[in-house]
């Protein structure tokens, strides 16, 4: 019995001894951060819930107030056809998600130049399993725009405080 325990926490031990941590949100050197953003999108919504939660930084109702502001362009998403079977059946699609963000300062200044992201994921197609695959394909749609969303909040993150406020 001993000996299972030692071997069911060795693991844990070992991570714990090497300094291996999870990534986290270490904070945005911003008091306060306005989003511009169109209504309704995922990957604007998931900033927000991870600014809110974060509660170092804080959503400004308005870009006068912020000391930064957060320019998200318009989620465009695709579905393009990546190959078909003998018979002319699709088998698999390509699922795209694109969208441009660019970060400015109080002033106006250019934190960060736009930049734009491009994520695609492949699905296999099986037209016996039409409810499956559509879950299938939203699961794969949350994942890209949770990538998304991490990678801004990484780009936010990396702005230095004497270059951020002004």
């Amino acid at each position: 019995m001993n000996r299972r325990r030692f071997f069911a926490f060795l693991p844990a031990v070992l991570l714990a001894g090497c300094g291996f941590e999870l990534r986290r949100l270490e904070g945005i050197p911003f008091a306060s951060l306005y989003i511009d953003a169109p209504q309704g999108g995922a990957v604007t919504q998931r900033i927000a819930d991870a600014l809110a939660a974060s509660k170092q930084t804080r959503l400004a109702a308005s870009a006068d107030v912020a000391d930064a502001v957060l320019h998200v362009g318009p989620e465009a998403r695709s579905k393009t056809i990546l190959s078909l079977s003998g018979a002319g059946r699709v088998t698999e699609y390509r699922l795209g998600l694109q969208l441009t963000y660019r970060i400015t300062g109080k002033n106006g200044r250019t934190l960060a130049s736009t930049e734009i992201i491009d994520l695609s994921r492949e699905i296999t197609y099986d037209d016996t399993q039409v409810l499956a695959k559509s879950a299938e394909e939203q699961l794969l749609y949350r994942d890209m725009d949770e990538n998304a969303a991490r990678r801004i909040m990484r780009r936010l993150q990396s702005l230095k405080p004497e270059n951020g406020t002004s």
